[in-house]
């Protein structure tokens, strides 16, 4: 039965920490372009997998296709896309230069942060309620006893409190590493 409230617990950090890699920290990312897709011959690909993303340096991402002619695709998508950025097409492959964010864009970014975190944890708390209605279901069929809810409860709280212990943290550095820029 824990692991079902671990394995939930376990998705919702994954998927804040997949929405913290798209969080733009005026350093170069590639995981920036993990929702960009280029028509690529009729069908929509991941830029990924046509081509290869490098950091030449920590302000600037270089996208260099693997067939040239899709050029001025992968630059209307990512025009296309919401991630803010305009791209440099020097013929052979596209860079993407990173400004580095104002203050006022580097507290939205915060804002953007805390905001995912507590998302996060609404789902590590939702999780421990089923659990412990779960845990209560067992007692009224008959299946466990008194004893044995007090005791699940504890434990599912032990777990959950250390979820949201790991949330706090990874929300601190990510916050740390946006506004030191």
């Amino acid at each position: 039965m824990y692991e079902d409230v671990r394995a939930k617990m376990d998705k919702a950090i994954a998927a804040m920490e997949s929405d913290f890699a798209g969080i733009r920290a005026g350093r170069a990312n590639p995981a920036i372009l993990d929702k960009v897709t280029v028509d690529y011959y009729g069908t929509a690909t991941p830029l990924a997998q046509v081509g290869t993303i490098s950091v030449p340096d920590p302000r600037q991402l270089l996208i260099q296709p693997w067939d040239a002619s899709i050029l001025k695709d992968i630059e209307k998508a990512i025009l296309a896309s919401d991630i803010g950025l305009t791209p440099n097409n020097d013929g052979k492959g596209i860079r993407l230069n990173f400004p580095a964010p104002t203050e006022e864009r580097r507290k939205e970014l915060v804002k953007s942060v805390s905001r995912r975190a507590e998302e996060a944890k609404v789902v590590i708390r939702n999780a421990r309620r089923d659990a412990i209605d779960a845990v209560k279901a067992q007692k009224k069929n008959g299946e466990i006893t008194e004893d044995d809810v007090k005791s699940a409860e504890n434990e599912i709280q032990k777990i959950t409190d250390q979820y949201i212990k790991d949330i706090d943290a990874r929300a601190d550095k990510k916050t740390k590493e946006v506004m030191e820029i």
